[in-house]
């Protein structure tokens, strides 16, 4: 009886064992060492070709791009709001806002992102997705609030409150936003001096990679 039913309980278990793979697989683990810019393009592929692009689509720096992200989701692709307290002490099932991703764009934010675009299949759990919309919106960023696109501080301020906000100076009443920003400007300082030294190893790797 056990030898007959054998062969059914492997196939079983390799299912599951192809399944957890598949899962495994589809979740991109952050980068182990976030405080160095090289690094983390050395350790993820594909993430100095994003940011690149990016800055060449958008002027936005490829080290102003990388501080708002690790700011925003710690380059967690899966990055979410905490959730919504019910008598500020339980947990509920709703989320303090729509925000999801490695840029935490709010579901109306990505949407006018993608229509904008014309960027149909963008998703907020990839890369270069989320580098294309950072960029973006600093682009509009200096469109709209004229802030210079390599202001890191400013950017986060506007990409923090939104443009109108941002414009009627909500930030300003916000010690712990601003301070934040502040560590935003710092590490895009940082990022960049990273970058300077390494920016044409790392673009040797992107052409012969092609």
């Amino acid at each position: 009886m056990r030898l007959a039913r054998r062969p059914f309980l492997d196939a079983r278990a390799l299912a599951a064992a192809a399944l957890a793979a598949a899962a495994t697989a589809c979740s991109t683990a952050p980068p182990s060492n976030q405080s160095n810019a090289c690094a983390i393009f050395a350790e993820k592929d594909g993430w100095w070709d994003a940011v690149r692009d990016s800055e060449r689509r958008w002027g936005v720096p490829a080290h102003v791009q990388l501080a708002i992200i690790k700011q925003e989701s710690s380059f967690d692709d899966d990055a979410k709001p905490p959730r919504k307290k019910f008598l500020w002490v339980v947990p509920t099932l709703a989320r303090e806002s729509s925000a999801r991703g490695y840029a935490q764009a709010t579901e109306s934010t990505w949407e006018w992102y993608k229509r904008e675009e014309g960027s149909r299949f963008a998703r907020r759990d990839s890369f270069r997705s989320a580098a294309y919309f950072v960029g973006w919106y600093g682009d509009k960023s200096h469109e709209l609030s004229r802030i210079d696109k390599d202001d890191a501080r400013n950017l986060y301020l506007a990409y923090h409150e939104g443009h109108g906000g941002y414009n009627r100076g909500s930030w300003r009443n916000k010690p712990n936003l601003r301070a934040t920003a502040d560590r935003v400007a710092d590490r895009a300082e940082t990022y960049r001096r990273q970058i300077k030294s390494c920016r044409k190893r790392l673009d040797r790797h992107f052409l012969w990679f092609f």
